[in-house]
């Protein structure tokens, strides 16, 4: 069965707004958080992506990946970035990183298609 992440990733953008709603003062430092971290520095914005996308692979969140992969593609990630991204988190992560791996593979294809 093929999972529909770009339905996911809908999914987890409305969680996320009915939490902004429920606590705003917390989403809006953790949003305020997420742009200071993401932006372009030392380290661009998609190699921070990149980065995001191994560690939510590694901690086997869902959609944390769905969410990372996304922007990754914003940002002009390659299939190949994603791919080598997703080996560096199986390395730290071990088998279970490698299931949640394909699945950001998956969403990488299925979004970018």
């Amino acid at each position: 069965m093929t999972k529909d992440y770009k339905a996911l990733a809908g999914a987890v953008d409305a969680r996320a707004g009915n939490l902004f709603r429920a606590a705003p003062d917390q989403m809006r430092a953790l949003r305020g958080l997420m742009e200071a971290a993401s932006k372009d520095g030392a380290l661009d914005a998609r190699t921070k992506e990149l980065m995001a996308i191994a560690i939510a692979i590694a901690t086997h969140c869902e959609g944390c990946i769905v969410f990372h992969v996304r922007a990754a593609l914003k940002h002009g990630a390659t299939r190949e970035e994603v791919a080598e991204t997703v080996g560096v988190a199986i390395e730290m992560g071990g088998g279970p990183a490698a299931v949640y791996g394909a699945d950001a593979l998956a969403a990488f294809d299925q979004m970018a298609g």
